[in-house]
């Protein structure tokens, strides 16, 4: 199975970091992000090639020169067209089932579960999600100005699973955006419909770490989340720990 990584963007919450390199490169613990997804993902022997979405026409030029001498799974690039998170994936030379994760996620997710899980519903997608999240802040029952109990920082269940930037598509959703011209958002022009119609399912990844970088400043915020989460991503690559 191949594994696109979407690396292309313009990086606006991440400014002004991302005005002299891409989103994908900050750097976590001296190492670019985006290495320690194609370390993760290339470990798995499911995984035959990594393909990275990019503008390689301006800074996203810095990715493919970071991958010039990998010598892991093969590395190829294809250029974002600025059509959208879903538009952009209508240019991949890509047929069958492939795994799709977003640049900006660190998670140490179970890959060979999640096909399993894909394959054996038969569906056209499968997105990673939770259903439960740890807050950053302390929560209060309140009655009529009173406190009657509070919570630090608890671990909430979520009313509805959240969508956490890593998937499984098959055919069907490479077809269906070919067919629809301009700019798509895979979550708002594509998911939203094909739930309707088809079968999409959730991998849910339980007590698994999760961290959107979104900025670096998420590093700091989130240090020991992100710390454990890339430990555990390098566990699968002994080699690159320490």
């Amino acid at each position: 199975m191949k594994a696109v990584i979407m690396a292309g963007g313009q990086g606006t919450r991440a400014r002004p970091f991302t005005e002299y390199f891409p989103k994908a490169m900050i750097p976590v613990n001296n190492r670019p992000m985006i290495e320690y997804i194609t370390d993760y993902l290339g470990s798995y022997d499911i995984v035959s090639e990594i393909i990275i979405v990019a503008d390689l026409a301006n800074k996203g030029a810095q990715i493919k020169n970071h991958y010039s001498r990998h010598t892991g799974k093969p590395v190829s690039f294809v250029q974002d067209r600025c059509e959208g998170t879903g538009g952009d994936l209508r240019h991949l030379d890509i047929r069958g089932d492939f795994l799709l994760w977003f640049s900006d996620n660190l998670c140490a997710l179970d890959v060979p579960s999640m096909i399993k899980l894909y394959k054996s519903q038969s569906a056209s997608a499968c997105i990673a999600t939770r259903s439960k999240r740890y807050e950053e802040t302390g929560f209060a029952d309140v009655h009529k100005h009173i406190i009657r109990q509070f919570w630090e920082k608890p671990v909430l269940q979520l009313p509805h699973h959240e969508c956490l930037g890593m998937y499984i598509f098959g055919d069907k959703v490479i077809d269906t955006i070919r067919k629809k011209p301009g700019r798509l958002n895979l979550s708002y022009d594509i998911l939203e419909k094909l739930a309707q119609e088809d079968t999409v399912i959730s991998y849910d990844i339980g007590d698994t770490p999760w961290a959107d970088i979104e900025s670096p400043n998420i590093l700091d915020r989130h240090h020991d989340t992100i710390k454990s989460i890339t430990e555990q991503m390098e566990s699968r690559n002994p080699s690159r720990i320490g």
